[in-house]
């Protein structure tokens, strides 16, 4: 399962957006900032993160319907698991 060409770029800015927000978490925590401030900044990466995934997974899902290749369509199991792994 690939990423189509139409879901790529917003999959790369929400990971972008992440990487820039936990390098904003290990400086905070390099520089001794506020439990408060690191937990909240940590939560805006998660969502990030889970955005991204969620997009991805629905993007293989699109393909998985759609998708006329010799390939083997995902089964109900392995779309499970991937939802779970974001879970």
């Amino acid at each position: 399962m690939q990423v189509d060409a139409e879901s790529v770029r917003p999959v790369l800015n929400r990971l972008r957006r992440a990487q820039g927000q936990l390098a904003a978490v290990i400086a905070m925590v390099e520089s001794g900032r506020d439990c408060k401030d690191i937990v909240t900044q940590l939560a805006a990466v998660s969502r990030a993160l889970d955005r991204a995934g969620f997009k991805i997974v629905a993007s293989g899902m699109r393909q998985c319907l759609a998708d006329d290749s010799e390939a083997p369509p995902m089964t109900q199991e392995d779309l499970e698991k991937l939802f779970l792994a974001l879970a």
